[in-house]
């Protein structure tokens, strides 16, 4: 079952990820739609395994919950998985942002807000002054989103890796602190 209730917006829950949602993440991971889009090689379920160990990364679980979804551990009929979130590096550099959605959600407004919840949290959490995330060029959906949210284009990481089938750009965008402050208040 999903963990506890980290952050909740008007239709987004952010979880903590538990190891009972390893199935979910690596069979979203393994999806093409999402697997080529991201960058990842297919992996097996003990490749998946969450960390025992702090790794530096906070992970979440992004879900719909249902009404009688409570704060801790909810029965797993009460609340949908429908994607990922990770917080890179922030115990000692630049938080680094990862996300992700099913494809059966895209479009649905869940993105902007899971990654506001997050973005809110980093700064609620962590001091540092800026937060980043990297896009694959091609990606317009997630560059239109980040920039939405205030993200500035800070570089590109030219041929940064291959995936499906040729070599891709990355993109990376920060967001400071105090813009993001400007636009809450």
């Amino acid at each position: 079952m999903p963990g506890a209730r980290v952050a909740s917006g008007e239709q987004v829950t952010l979880r903590t990820v538990e190891q009972e949602d390893v199935p979910f993440l690596q069979r979203a991971a393994a999806n093409p739609e999402l697997r080529y889009p991201l960058g990842n090689s297919p992996k097996n379920r003990e490749q998946f395994e969450i960390p025992k160990e702090d790794d530096g990364t906070d992970r979440f679980l992004v879900c719909l919950d249902g009404d009688d979804a409570g704060p801790g551990s909810p029965d797993e009929d009460d609340v949908r998985r429908i994607g990922g979130m990770t917080v890179r590096d922030a115990d000692w550099r630049r938080p680094e942002l990862g996300y992700w959605l099913i494809p059966e959600v895209h479009g649905e407004g869940y993105a902007t807000e899971m990654v506001s919840l997050v973005v809110d949290y980093v700064f609620r959490t962590y001091d540092h002054p800026a937060v980043g995330a990297g896009v694959y060029a091609f990606n317009d959906a997630s560059r239109g989103l980040l920039e939405s949210l205030g993200f500035e284009e800070e570089g590109r990481i030219r041929r940064d890796r291959f995936v499906d089938g040729e070599y891709m750009d990355n993109i990376r965008y920060g967001l400071l602190r105090e813009d993001w402050c400007d636009r809450i208040e």
